[in-house]
């Protein structure tokens, strides 16, 4: 899934519930967790707002989270973690999935940053991949 784009977006072949349903089990499948869904129709709601179904899933895997986070040098990446991927239906009736390039964002920050998170990045490309209409 190459691309020079900063964020990925693609239909997924499944409807809204299924596909986080589904997505959660192959993060959990993938030895990777999941310690937070954010529902952010749910969160706007209490502030009057209506908005259609979105749910952001955290990701988190110790494997390369730890090889930042144990450095002082490299603990300022923190910000991009844990890893995100969203979920979510468009006025189309269609659910999608979108994710950050971290690849392509580690390319320029570069060294140990670069070379975890490209790392991290080909392994959530795989678990999406089985998502793509």
């Amino acid at each position: 899934m190459k691309t020079n784009e900063m964020f990925i977006e693609f239909e997924s072949k499944f409807g809204y519930k299924e596909t986080i349903e589904k997505l959660t089990e192959t993060i959990l499948a993938n030895e990777w967790r999941v310690p937070a869904v954010h529902d952010l129709q749910e969160i706007l709601k209490k502030s009057g707002k209506d908005v259609l179904p979105i749910k952001v899933l955290e990701l988190c895997k110790s494997k390369y989270s730890s090889q930042l986070l144990e450095k002082d040098e490299l603990r300022n990446v923190s910000t991009l973690m844990p890893c995100r991927i969203s979920a979510y239906e468009k006025a189309d009736g269609k659910t999608y999935i979108s994710l950050m390039n971290a690849e392509l964002l580690a390319g320029q920050i570069g060294g140990k940053v670069e070379e975890v998170m490209a790392q991290a990045y080909g392994e959530i490309e795989k678990i999406v991949e089985g998502f793509r209409k």
